[in-house]
């Protein structure tokens, strides 16, 4: 994806530098923009018709032409809008096959040219402890008593995104959700907290990530974590390892880039 969004940054600059260099030299006339910093497809294919219309021009006067200095020097005019149309028809397929390659993504970073639903993974270490990215897709499993009872796969390297459209599978084809939600860390987020209490009215049983640090010795003794520092309620301060009180500032909001907003204090 960051190679494609690189290379597409790129070539949305040079078709603008292309299209002002036309424009200055009043090889074609201004079109209709819908943006002023990139060029469209179909503008771009507008553009190459008002290179067609140039050359047929150039064209015409060559023919009409007798003397030969006259012709050579039509001649070397024509380059420019011919190599520009050139130009202009390689920008329109590479930026055809980017938005292509875009709409493929959706919201992941990568996928397989011979498998496109398939996303790069890193898969568990091999025999000789040599991590593996490969292209593969992430199976979910929900279980009662080693009993598997709904399962489903997904493009979706990180086990975080899965749990809540996972959820909405099972409950729309499999059976109702029990009370208590279980997952391991790797689905411990925010994100889906909220949506397990809220919008499921369940319980979830999800540790976070930093869970298993926060309970060890090293971690409680770091006078340095705010976690550790004394709490007082009633002013809504904490006090830090130099004895100062740190004070309440402001809330503030940050939304992700799938659309999750967080609040933070």
């Amino acid at each position: 994806r960051k190679s494609v969004e690189k290379y597409s940054d790129k070539l949305i600059e040079k078709s603008h530098q292309l299209y002002d260099e036309l424009l200055e030299k009043e090889i074609i006339p201004a079109i209709e923009r819908e943006k002023a910093e990139e060029l469209s497809v179909k503008e771009m294919e507008e553009v190459v018709e008002k290179l067609d219309e140039k050359i047929e021009e150039y064209n015409k006067a060559i023919k009409a032409s007798e003397v030969g200095s006259e012709r050579k020097k039509l001649r070397s005019e024509r380059k420019l809008p011919k190599q520009s149309r050139k130009q202009l028809m390689d920008f329109i397929t590479r930026k055809q096959k980017y938005q292509n390659d875009m709409e493929i993504f959706g919201d992941r970073n990568s996928y397989s040219k011979t498998d496109p639903d398939a996303t790069f993974m890193r898969m568990k270490d091999d025999y000789m402890k040599n991590g593996q990215l490969k292209a593969g897709y992430n199976v979910q499993i929900a279980t009662e008593g080693q009993y598997v009872l709904a399962y489903d796969v997904f493009p979706n390297p990180t086990d975080t995104r899965t749990l809540i459209p996972f959820l909405d599978l099972i409950e729309e084809n499999f059976f109702e959700l029990p009370e208590h939600i279980v997952a391991d860390a790797g689905y411990g987020s925010e994100q889906n907290y909220e949506d397990v209490i809220e919008n499921r009215n369940r319980t979830p049983l999800i540790t976070y990530n930093q869970y298993r640090k926060e309970k060890k010795k090293k971690h409680k003794n770091n006078a340095f974590h705010v976690d550790n520092w004394d709490y007082k309620e009633d002013e809504d301060t904490f006090l830090c390892p130099n004895g100062r009180k740190v004070r309440f500032s402001h809330h503030s909001k940050r939304t992700d880039r799938y659309g999750f907003t967080r609040e933070f204090k």
